[in-house]
């Protein structure tokens, strides 16, 4: 079978975190005997594969990888790869004036080469712009869509009339729509119109044997953030926008710092991993909050060094809000899949992943004194109980949501529609 993905995130040098679950689940399909055909948008940052003759960020799968061009100034090619979206709540100004470009060369680059190539099913990962892209081409040449919804494009698709009615014209083509989380899957059936019928929650997942549990280097790598060897150490990984909900965490901590502890629990630290446009306003809260002690920045990671970050943690906390709604984020099952405890709010799917008192807790979103109840419990647990949660999320990642599972979950939808064609679904 040839599958054609449609992004505008995609891996474009060695350790980028763009689209790195879209990279995984296409490498994934080619493992399985699939061929796959990435389309995504050119970018000055991609860089050639150690591999001389593949295009850059071509995988060692030999997953096809076809970029596309948008404006006519290299500087211009501003959009995509996670620059887009103002603290995830709202578009950047500059996206205005380039998205006409953007969506009519994305359009006519689709639409071109599902032409040429024909392939059996187009998968478009964001229900715009590339759903939209992939929309567009099923029309004209009858071939079936798979629209999946990560996160943002839900809240991009309610921003003004057109992105409405575009979002409307990809959901009534689309043969399957999947997403991570219930939140979007509301938000696309009652505010765009989606059928029901039509929907999947498949999330996306982490392959078992990139990252696994290993405890090298682990006792350095502590030492080196400062942080004591009898620390509890929490990692929360993610974008510094409203919706992971960091400053919650934050808050949490406080709390615990503010009152006094039983004296079995050890010490709690945070190392927190990522960027974004609310970097310095977390950074200073942490202070005003007392905080800085124990809350450890590290900064953007590559993504081929984050095996290492997840095992130097004692567990994942995932305090995620619905400001807007969003989608699992691939750190839960990339710490899960390294044998950690997850403690995560109720919100952005966590609960299809996270087992209430099996492999973590969920807890109230928005409710610091919750997280912070959480926190403690997980750090008053002798260390043999800690390690049986771990162990618990392994089992799920090797039994359920890790991309082999995963994968041929969409081949079943992928060759169903092929079976149907486009026009009878």
């Amino acid at each position: 079978m040839h599958i054609a993905v449609l992004t505008h995130n995609y891996p474009r040098f060695s350790g980028d975190f763009s689209g790195s679950f879209v990279a995984a689940l296409s490498e994934e399909l080619a493992r399985q005997g699939q061929r796959v055909s990435v389309l995504a948008p050119w970018d000055a940052a991609y860089r050639p594969t150690p591999d001389a003759s593949a295009p850059p960020g071509q995988s060692s799968n030999r997953v096809e990888l076809q970029l596309w061009r948008y404006a006519p100034r290299d500087a211009w090619h501003r959009l995509g790869y996670m620059r887009t979206m103002e603290a995830d709540v709202r578009m950047r100004g500059e996206t205005y004036w380039l998205a006409p470009m953007f969506f009519a060369a994305g359009a006519a680059a689709a639409l071109r080469w599902c032409r040429q190539h024909r392939p059996d099913v187009i998968h478009a990962h964001w229900l715009l712009p590339n759903g939209f892209f992939g929309a567009v081409a099923s029309r004209a040449l009858g071939i079936p869509l798979v629209v999946s919804i990560p996160g943002s494009d839900a809240l991009v698709a309610g921003q003004n009339p057109l992105f409405r009615a575009m979002a409307r014209f990809t959901l009534q083509q689309a043969g399957l729509v999947t997403a991570n989380s219930h939140a979007l899957a509301d938000v696309a059936v009652q505010q765009l119109g989606a059928d029901p019928a039509r929907f999947d929650l498949i999330i996306y997942g982490v392959d078992p044997a990139a990252l696994r549990p290993d405890p090298s280097g682990v006792a350095e790598q502590r030492a080196a953030w400062s942080v004591p060897a009898d620390a509890l150490l929490l990692l929360a990984v993610g974008r510094m926008v409203y919706k992971k909900g960091f400053d919650v965490l934050l808050r949490a901590l406080a709390i615990l710092k503010q009152h006094a502890l039983p004296p079995s629990p050890p010490p709690i630290h945070l190392a927190l991993v990522g960027d974004g446009d609310l970097w310095q306003e977390w950074q200073t809260m942490a202070r005003e909050l007392g905080l800085e002690n124990c809350v450890h920045w590290l900064g953007r990671v590559p993504f081929d060094q984050m095996g290492q970050v997840y095992n130097a943690a004692d567990a994942l906390v995932m305090p995620s809000v619905t400001r807007p709604a969003d989608g699992l984020n691939v750190c839960v099952l990339d710490a899960m899949a390294c044998a950690k405890p997850v403690i995560g709010t109720d919100a952005a799917g966590n609960e299809l992943v996270i087992q209430d008192g099996v492999n973590g807790w969920i807890v109230p979103e928005q409710d610091p004194h919750a997280l912070a109840a959480a926190i403690l419990r997980l750090a008053s647990l002798p260390p043999a109980q800690r390690a049986a949660l771990g162990a618990a999320s392994r089992e799920l990642i090797e039994t359920q949501f890790g991309w082999p599972h995963l994968a041929r979950r969409y081949l079943e939808h992928f060759r169903r529609l092929a079976r149907l064609g486009n026009g009878d679904r």
